[in-house]
């Protein structure tokens, strides 16, 4: 496939066809799965205590195969999500049991035929629907595909979800007016279908929508699994009645035990025949969930826990369960693929420099709204022209002045960087979290673009403030010393920015990683010599890895040299060297080279740690 082109990514069109076309890609033939899990337990250890652990799931088993859709049904704290999470290859820690799709364990390959949708909707606001899906399947979507084929399968999700006339709206969050909830729910249901999946996972893909928007979704789902021959399993919390016939199979959770596993369509029956039916014509979903939490129409003063421990007792005893448990032991023999089909399936879609390419677009697009802002740029602005007021055509006669301006410049240019960059990744925790999940690029290629496309930016704005201030201020007017002072400022402005990420990274909180990184840097600041020109021994070290001291010093050495003089009428001499006035005495002038070494090894230090913090996110602990 040839390269991509970042330019015809700049406004990805496509055209729409009709549904029968759109509707044929989704029943294209694929890799069909069964999925079964067999005794599944999850424990975790109490917040009160590591050595007491509370056991979340507790020995559920299960079979879904290709077309057919399993709901998940439970009050809150059953299971449910714990349980889809552990099935969907996500969920570390202390997991027991066996989960088999096709009869093998869970891979790259496996996942590559995976689609999971979180209940939230993590999507990038800014981003108009049909970006959304061009930029999903220009990642997702193998090299076997050409770029013409892959807008053609994001136009075919378009149609087949009823996203049409919303195609050219961004999405919105809470800050940022955008589609309705449901369409933003289809957008990520979307992204999943993208790749076709053979099995697909849902977490309470109908939460916060109304029951036509809900209904809409789950018959499109009931398409996928019965038309596509896919496996669909998904969490749901209470459906319409509607909704409640269309699933195939019912799992019905109660504090991590089954209650019920098999048919929708004989679950009623079943609790029928252990004395609990309906009296009243009602939602089946509304009297499953009353017996999971306890409650009996037939009699009422029962109490709630007797209820559950019969219904779970009586399931483990049933002939359901004994079934279900020889089903999920057998061996599939046609379901044991020659290795050798595995072989079509690579770790990765694309390349490297694909998918830095692509990220790099969809990044510039995305955040242009936040880097040009232009709160953001009266803000350097003000500070510059304020600045170079207070120092107008200041000369060398107030040296303490003048190297007062240098010192606000290092700290101005530390702070504000450093904001700035502190809150990207944990801004951004949730939807690299779910990418990284689902495989769709390196971590390197996120990362590399990421900083990069907030280059411009960084860049201009301090370009700009040294512009405004040197003139204004009459520093030395000399090429050398103009592009010096620049280049200095550059640099730590980028060094700055890299601690941010790191500390960003490292806390992934914003509000605390902001009260880190502000304390840390002032104490840098304060340690870098200039308020205090003789700090104790025992904090003097802190200015070794001070961002604040290195640009202190070469802006200082930008400007002067030590055998440089200035008027000094306090002396009696009348002209004194710049080399001994104490402030700069106890800084000096020499190290130029030291100082430069220092902040070029912060700016890889600080990025390395960040990445390292960052690999740690969106992958699968295990103990």
């Amino acid at each position: 496939m040839a390269e991509l082109d970042i330019e015809s990514h700049t406004n990805p069109t496509i055209n729409t066809t009709d549904s029968s076309e759109a509707a044929a890609f989704f029943r294209k033939e694929n890799r069909p799965l069964t999925l079964k899990f067999h005794n599944v337990i999850y424990k975790i250890k109490s917040k009160k205590s590591n050595l007491e652990e509370k056991t979340i799931l507790k020995g559920i088993s299960g079979v879904v195969r290709p077309g057919e859709m399993l709901a998940m049904m439970g009050p809150s704290g059953s299971g449910k999500t714990t349980l889809l999470t552990a099935i969907g290859g996500r969920l570390g820690g202390r997991l027991e049991g066996t989960i088999s799709y096709n009869n093998k364990p869970f891979s790259n390959q496996i996942k590559r035929n995976i689609g999971f949708v979180t209940q939230d909707d993590i999507l990038l606001p800014h981003l108009t629907v049909t970006e959304t899906l061009v930029f999903t399947a220009l990642l997702r979507l193998p090299n076997a595909l050409t770029k013409h084929q892959k807008l053609a399968h994001a136009e075919a999700v378009l149609s087949q979800l009823g996203l049409i006339k919303c195609k050219n709206s961004v999405v919105g969050d809470q800050r940022l007016r955008g589609v309705s909830g449901g369409e933003r729910k289809r957008v990520s249901i979307g992204q999943e279908m993208l790749i076709n999946p053979s099995l697909l996972f849902l977490d309470e893909p109908t939460s916060g929508l109304d029951s036509t928007t809900a209904q809409r979704i789950v018959s499109t789902l009931w398409e996928l699994a019965h038309n596509g021959g896919k496996t669909v399993v998904m969490t749901i919390h209470q459906p319409s009645s509607r909704l409640f016939y269309m699933f195939h199979k019912i799992l019905l959770l109660s504090e991590g035990n089954t209650m019920y596993f098999g048919k929708g369509s004989e679950a009623m029956d079943y609790f029928s025949t252990l004395g609990y039916s309906v009296s009243v014509p009602m939602n089946p979903s509304d009297f499953l969930l009353d017996l999971a939490n306890g409650l009996s129409m037939n009699d009422p003063e029962e109490e709630a826990t007797m209820i559950k421990e019969k219904l779970v007792s009586c399931y483990k005893n049933s002939d359901m369960a004994e079934n279900l448990e020889l089903e999920v032991k057998e061996s599939d023999e046609h379901l044991d693929e020659d290795a050798t089909i595995n072989k079509r399936f690579e770790r990765w879609s694309t390349t490297w420099w694909q998918q830095f390419c692509v990220l790099l677009n969809r990044g510039i697009k995305e955040r242009k709204h936040e880097s040009f802002s232009g709160l953001k740029i009266a803000q350097v602005l003000a500070v510059a022209f304020i600045s170079g007021l207070l120092w107008w055509q200041s000369d060398d006669a107030h040296l303490q002045d003048k190297i007062g301006l240098f010192y606000f410049s290092s700290s101005f240019w530390g702070f504000f960087p450093l904001l700035q960059a502190i809150s990207t990744f944990p801004r951004e925790r949730m939807i690299l979290e779910k990418e990284r999940s689902s495989g769709m690029y390196r971590l390197s290629s996120y990362f590399i673009s990421r900083t990069i496309s907030d280059l411009p930016m960084e860049l201009i704005l301090p370009t700009v403030f040294i512009l405004i201030i040197y003139g204004m201020a009459g520093l030395k007017r000399t090429v050398t010393s103009f592009f010096s002072t620049l280049f200095y400022q550059l640099l730590s402005v980028l060094v700055s920015q890299g601690f941010g990420l790191a500390v960003g990274a490292l806390v992934l909180d914003q509000t605390s990683a902001t009260t880190l990184g502000s304390v840390i840097m002032l104490c840098f600041l304060l340690t870098s010599g200039y308020f205090v020109q003789h700090v104790p021994g025992f904090i003097a070290w802190t200015k070794y890895i001070s961002i604040g001291t290195y640009t202190y010093k070469l802006l200082l050495i930008s400007q002067y040299k030590a055998t440089d003089t200035y008027l000094c009428p306090g002396h009696g001499v009348g002209v004194c060297e710049v080399g001994e006035f104490p402030a700069i005495k106890q800084m000096g002038l020499h190290g130029k080279t030291t100082a430069i070494l220092a902040l070029m090894a912060m700016l890889v230090g600080y990025r390395l740690v960040a990445y390292i913090a960052l690999m740690r996110i969106g992958v699968t602990k295990k103990e």
